[in-house]
C-alpha cells in the first residue's frame, strides 16, 4: 500500500504528469471515447481527481497509467449514460453506435501502460498516432497544427498563437472552429490505414517541428528551453523515421531536430545567461548527434529530392560544422537560404537569412532586408525582427535606433532569458555610444 502524501508533493505531482503525460493521456482517452471533446473532458477530470486522490493514497508508480485508467473509465461511464438515454427516447433520437462492445468493458488497469502496444496498429506511439489522426485532409492546414498543438502536445493557447504568428484571440477561434468542424461533419477518430498517412505527413512533419521550436526556444516562461517538449518531438522524429524511412524530410527533419539539439548544454552560461552562437563553447557540442544528422542529409541530398526540412538541417550543419563561428561559410548558408525560400517562402525564412547575408556582404545590405520585411507587415508581431534589426543597427553604429529596436523587441518577448539578454544589450547602450563618439 502507498504512503500517503502531502497536499504539496501532490500538486506537483500532478503538475508534472500534466506536463509530461497530457498527450499520452488525451491519446489514449480519445481512442475509447471516439470524441475529442469527450476525451479532453475527461483527461481534465482525472487530472483533478487526482489530487486529492495522490493526497490520500499517495503518488502512484505509474502516473500516466492511473491518469489515462481515469480518464477511460469516465469515457466509458459517459458513453453508457449517453447510450441509456438514447435508448429511453427511440422515437426522438435514432440509435447510434458509438462505441464497439469492447471499449465499453473499460479498460483494465494493469493494461493501462505507457509502453504497452496495440499490434493491430500501424503507428506504434500513442502520440503520433493521435497527430495522425488529428491531422485529418478535412480541415484546412493551419486548423490541423493549432488544433494538435494545443490539445495533443498541450501548449497553451497564447504559445501556439506566438508559433503560429497569430493573435491569441485568432488562435483560439481556430480551434473552437476545427473542433465543431469535427463534431458537425462526424470525423471519425480513428488512424488512418497505411495507405493515407503519406498525405497526412506534410501536417504532421508541421507539428512535430514547430513542437521541437517550441521547447528549443520557450515562448514564455523562466527557463530558456522546454526539454521535455524537445525530447518528445525527437522521440517523435525518431518514431516517424522508423515508420516512413524512405521519406527524404522525415530524414530532414530528423536531422534539422539533431543538429539543433546537439548544441542544447552551451545555450546558455552556468548561470542561466543566454549565449549567442558565436559565444559557445563548440568542443560541447553532441558530436554524436552531428555524425548521426549528417549521414541523413548527406542520403537525402543524394536522393534528389530535397524538401524545406532536409535544406534547413543542411543550413545547421553548416553552421555546426565551422571550426569558429567567424569561420562559418556564410556565402553558401545564404546559397541554401535562396534555395529553401524557393520551396518555402516565408518571412520568418527570409528573416532568418539577412543574419548570414549580414556576414557576407555586410549589415547596411541586410538591414534593406529588414526593413522590407518591417514593411510588408507579416512579422509585426515576431520579436525576432526587432531584435535582428536592433543588432545590424548596432554593427552600424546607430545607437539610438538600435535601443528603439531592442526594447520594441522586449515588449514582445515572453521568455525570460531572452528578455534578459535584450536588457544586457540596452545596457550597453552607453558604452557602444562613447565608443562611437570617439
Amino acid at each position: 500500500m502507498r504512503a500517503a502524501a502531502d497536499a504539496a508533493d501532490a500538486g506537483r505531482a500532478v503538475a508534472d504528469a500534466h506536463r509530461r503525460e497530457w498527450a499520452f493521456v488525451l491519446a489514449a482517452t480519445v481512442r475509447v471515447a471516439r470524441d475529442l471533446d469527450l476525451a479532453e473532458e475527461c483527461v481534465q477530470e482525472a487530472y483533478a481527481a487526482a489530487l486529492s486522490a495522490w493526497e490520500r493514497d499517495g503518488i502512484p508508480r505509474s502516473p500516466a497509467a492511473w491518469l489515462t485508467t481515469a480518464a477511460r473509465r469516465r469515457a466509458v461511464d459517459a458513453i453508457r449514460r449517453e447510450r441509456t438515454f438514447r435508448s429511453k427516447l427511440p422515437l426522438l433520437v435514432e440509435p447510434e453506435s458509438t462505441v464497439d462492445e469492447l471499449a465499453l468493458d473499460g479498460p483494465d488497469e494493469q493494461a493501462v501502460d505507457e509502453q504497452a502496444v496495440d499490434p493491430e496498429d500501424v503507428v506504434p506511439d500513442e502520440r503520433l498516432r493521435l497527430i495522425f489522426t488529428c491531422c485529418h485532409p478535412a480541415l484546412a492546414q493551419e486548423a490541423q497544427l493549432a488544433l494538435t498543438l494545443r490539445l495533443v502536445c498541450g501548449l497553451r493557447t497564447a504559445d501556439v498563437a506566438k508559433a503560429l504568428l497569430v493573435p491569441e484571440p485568432t488562435m483560439a477561434a481556430r480551434i473552437t472552429r476545427a473542433k465543431r468542424k469535427i463534431a458537425a461533419a462526424r470525423i471519425p477518430w480513428r488512424l488512418p490505414r497505411a495507405a493515407e498517412l503519406p498525405n497526412r505527413l506534410t501536417a504532421v512533419l508541421g507539428v512535430i517541428h514547430l513542437l521541437f521550436t517550441a521547447g528549443h526556444t520557450a515562448p514564455s516562461g523562466p527557463e530558456l528551453m522546454r526539454t521535455d517538449l524537445t525530447d518528445r518531438s525527437l522521440h517523435l522524429a525518431r518514431t516517424l523515421r522508423d515508420l516512413m524511412p524512405d521519406e527524404p524530410e522525415v530524414r530532414g527533419l530528423l536531422a534539422l531536430l539533431q543538429v539543433t539539439d546537439a548544441r542544447r548544454a552551451t545555450r546558455t552560461s552556468p548561470e542561466g545567461r543566454l549565449l549567442r552562437l558565436a559565444e559557445q563553447d563548440r568542443s560541447l557540442w553532441d558530436r554524436t548527434a552531428l555524425t548521426e544528422a549528417r549521414e541523413l542529409i548527406v542520403a537525402g541530398l543524394r536522393g534528389g529530392r530535397a524538401g524545406r526540412y532536409l535544406v534547413q538541417a543542411a543550413i545547421a550543419s553548416l553552421y555546426a560544422e565551422a571550426p569558429t563561428y567567424a569561420a562559418t561559410d556564410w556565402p553558401q548558408i545564404v546559397a541554401l537560404y535562396d534555395r529553401l525560400l524557393s520551396l518555402w517562402p516565408s518571412p520568418v525564412v527570409a528573416l532568418n537569412r539577412t543574419v548570414p547575408l549580414s556576414m557576407a556582404q555586410g549589415a547596411a545590405v541586410a538591414l534593406v532586408q529588414v526593413e522590407a520585411l518591417e514593411q510588408d507587415g507579416r512579422l509585426s508581431g515576431y520579436q525576432y525582427l526587432p531584435a535582428v534589426k536592433a543588432e545590424l543597427l548596432r554593427r552600424l553604429g546607430r545607437m539610438d535606433e538600435a535601443g528603439v529596436a531592442y526594447r520594441q523587441a522586449l515588449e514582445l518577448t515572453g521568455n525570460e532569458a531572452e528578455r534578459a539578454y535584450l536588457i544586457g544589450r540596452l545596457a550597453e547602450r552607453e558604452t557602444w555610444s562613447e565608443r562611437w563618439s570617439e
